[in-house]
């Protein structure tokens, strides 16, 4: 619900305005004094010559009150129904204090856990216009890669609106997703507290992380045997390595390629590293030693293996510097 502080400018104040326009003139008539016949000549001239004055006054008003109007943030205009496709952001709205506001989210929603409950319209760009519509949202937001074009004209010809922010993958890219997500829902003040936290977290995870020596990590996305993939460095999970302390055991691509044999033994990782899922997908580090080529590198031969919740590992979020101070520890 709105405050009477989160409201911005109203029509009214151009109207007040106006009146004092009229007042520094010292038109007889504003200050509630009869008109006479002697003042009846000044008052025409004055008149005469406020009018024309008043015309070019009501133009450049009415250009500032539209410029001010159609700036505002989103919620000093209303309190929307907001459907929210993308974990990270459903989290820093719900940081924002905007939870009660959010009536649908994608899968990966799931923290804080007020968030857990909520209606869910899909995962990983596979949503429909029809489970979305179904919740009756003013506004559809997540990150610009999460909407396939098509969705995105489905959704405008409905009138929904559409807000999408690119998202980079560092701590700067995280601190300045926080800053636009609360600038545009009108929320600015409260980022403040977020991204405290989150210099706070980040600073205690650099000043544990002090080792010089890199380990060789490698990211495996898994989902059994028949899907794995590494991670390249320009993924979550390779920026995340690097901000933990070790080194993407895998170079010379961006995103993600096929597990194999040959690439797993010549990347010979010091550390294998999985989501939670992707380790129980395969049967627990039992059935991770079976797949061809991990017991020859040096993580297989020591049983390096380590998991992390996937949601965390990949929001590059809020909880950014809880996740670097989670993997530099395993990693060591």
């Amino acid at each position: 619900m709105l405050t009477a502080a989160d409201q911005t400018t109203k029509p009214t104040s151009i109207l007040y305005t106006f009146r004092l326009t009229l007042q520094i003139n010292k038109l007889p008539i504003h200050n509630n004094q009869p008109i006479t016949g002697q003042s009846l000549p000044f008052v025409r001239e004055k008149l005469y010559l406020s009018n024309n004055y008043m015309k070019k006054i009501k133009k450049y008003y009415l250009i500032i009150f539209l410029m001010v109007f159609f700036a505002r943030p989103i919620t000093a205009q209303v309190s929307p129904r907001i459907v929210s496709v993308n974990g990270t952001i459903s989290e820093i709205l719900a940081g924002l204090g905007m939870t009660a506001n959010i009536v649908g989210t994608d899968m990966t929603s799931n923290f804080p856990l007020s968030l857990k409950n909520k209606p869910k319209v899909g995962h990983n760009r596979n949503f429909s216009a029809e489970g979305i519509l179904a919740l009756q949202p003013e506004i559809v937001t997540g990150l610009q890669t999460d909407i396939k074009p098509e969705l995105v004209a489905q959704l405008k010809s409905t009138g929904i609106k559409l807000v999408l922010f690119s998202q980079k993958y560092s701590a700067e890219g995280t601190r300045k997703l926080i800053m636009e997500v609360a600038h545009t829902f009108g929320r600015k003040p409260k980022a403040a507290a977020l991204i405290k936290k989150l210099n706070d977290d980040l600073a205690i995870a650099t000043k544990n992380n002090k080792s010089v020596v890199k380990p060789k990590v490698l990211f495996i996305y898994a989902r059994g045997t028949g899907t794995m993939m590494v991670a390249g460095n320009e993924t979550q999970m390779g920026k995340l390595i690097e901000l933990a302390g070790g080194a993407n055991a895998v170079n010379g691509f961006t995103d993600f390629k096929p597990l194999t044999p040959e690439a797993l033994v010549k990347a010979n990782p010091d550390v294998i590293l999985l989501f939670n899922s992707g380790m129980q997908s395969l049967g627990g580090t039992a059935g991770l030693l079976k797949v061809q080529g991990i017991a020859q590198t040096n993580a297989g031969k020591n049983k390096r293996f380590i998991t992390m919740d996937g949601e965390l590992l990949t929001s590059f979020g809020p909880r950014l510097g809880l996740a670097v101070a989670e993997l530099a520890k395993k990693i060591r």
